[in-house]
């Protein structure tokens, strides 16, 4: 262990208490979950510990904050620059700059970096504070909301991943084939009446009653990741991941000239370990599209495992097939039936000439429920309010479409 300046340790112990706090509160910054419990049991753990060995002083640390296999990497880049280690602190320091450093920066060590950085004192400006137009910044929220993604900069497609990152997608409950007890239910238990009579004597004191159980029905969301997609699609990845980690019974593929499942690497709680994943997992972004092809491998290998329940299914794609739409009149009907609701949305739509001419998409139109389009953030909070809606229809409305959209 170096010998420069420690924060446990060689310091007098009644310096200990203040230390754990400063590194609860660095965690808490860097996202984790980190209370005031943790605090102590960690106080505790670290005087049963030789506090002059790093490796047991982590090992105490790591027991006692952290809960969770995903926050591991985070703690661990905290824990690395919270004890002053050189090479971690110049990885995550290149890291939080932008900069390309010598070895690949490990999950989380751009989060740890910055709320390491607001944890350092300023130094006092003696300016005034500047003047903020608040018309100005509505008017940037605004414009926000309807930007194009693909016209967006750096710094818009950011603050837009932040607004992504709130939207939570609540869908709407359905009737299930379970019954469950309920006093005031509907319907009559003849057998729980039955059994409840035993205990007074073959009696019948009270009718049990039982209501049906409604919950959301699964999502699966098919993406397409092709180069005309493929700006759409990583902002998507996005949305994707904040709803997979707020709902359980998600799906999510994505697929161009082949069909891959990222749903477990989407579970992970950090979105750069998520997006990492993911990365290895897809070979083909960017590159060109089977629609056909990957619709019909989803339906023989994956429809009977996701698609149960009534499923709900996001098709995300342009509709622009590289076979010509060889098989994909047939792989849509299949997938149409296999489905309680079948959405497609369309970056294109975003234009008002829109005209399906071509042969992709006059082979899926006849088999969507919906279509829309997926082109900015309004566009998504309209997802999401149509599918949370109680009461919205299950069936494809042409007449919610402009003229020039509907099929003849």
């Amino acid at each position: 262990m170096s010998d420069g300046p420690l924060l446990f340790g060689r310091q007098p112990a009644g310096k200990l208490a203040g230390n754990v706090v400063r590194f609860a509160r660095l965690l808490r910054r860097a996202g984790l979950r980190v209370g005031p419990a943790d605090m102590l049991a960690a106080q505790a753990a670290l005087t049963l510990i030789d506090l002059g060995s790093r490796a047991q002083v982590r090992a105490g640390l790591r027991a006692t904050m952290i809960h969770r296999h995903d926050d591991q990497d985070v703690f661990d880049q905290a824990f690395a620059l919270f004890w002053r280690d050189p090479d971690a602190g110049r990885t995550a320091a290149a890291a939080a700059e932008g900069e390309a450093p010598t070895q690949k920066a490990p999950p989380g060590s751009r989060r740890v970096a910055e709320a390491f950085a607001e944890t350092q004192p300023k130094p006092r400006e003696e300016e005034a504070p500047p003047r903020i137009d608040a018309v100005l910044t509505v008017s940037d929220t605004e414009r926000l909301q309807t930007m194009d993604f693909e016209a967006m900069s750096a710094e818009d497609l950011e603050r837009a991943k932040k607004e992504i990152a709130r939207l939570s997608l609540q869908l709407r409950e359905v009737r299930t084939r379970r019954q469950r007890p309920d006093p005031t239910g509907p319907r009559a238990d003849l057998r729980a009446t039955l059994r409840a009579s035993r205990r007074t004597g073959g009696e019948i004191v009270t009718i049990a009653r039982t209501r049906r159980v409604t919950r959301p029905p699964p999502l699966v969301v098919l993406c397409d990741i092709s180069g005309s997609m493929s700006r759409y699609a990583q902002i998507l990845l996005h949305f994707l991941h904040a709803v997979a980690n707020d709902r359980d019974r998600v799906a999510v593929f994505l697929f161009g000239t082949r069909l891959s499942n990222i749903t477990r690497a989407l579970r992970h709680r950090d979105p750069e370990a998520a997006f990492q994943l993911v990365s290895h997992l897809v070979p083909d972004w960017s590159g060109g599209t089977r629609i056909g092809e990957t619709i019909a491998q989803f339906n023989q290998h994956w429809s009977r495992r996701v698609l149960g329940q009534g499923a709900v299914v996001l098709l995300v794609t342009d509709g622009l097939d590289r076979e010509g739409a060889r098989g994909l009149d047939e792989a849509m009907a299949r997938l149409h039936r296999s489905t309680r609701r079948l959405i497609w949305l369309n970056p294109l739509l975003r234009w008002d000439g829109f005209e399906p001419k071509s042969q992709g998409i006059r082979a899926m139109l006849p088999h969507v429920d919906e279509f829309r389009p997926v082109h900015n953030l309004d566009s998504l909070r309209d997802l999401i309010d149509t599918l949370s809606k109680p009461g919205s229809s299950l069936g494809w409305r042409p007449q919610t479409l402009p003229d020039s959209r509907r099929i003849a």
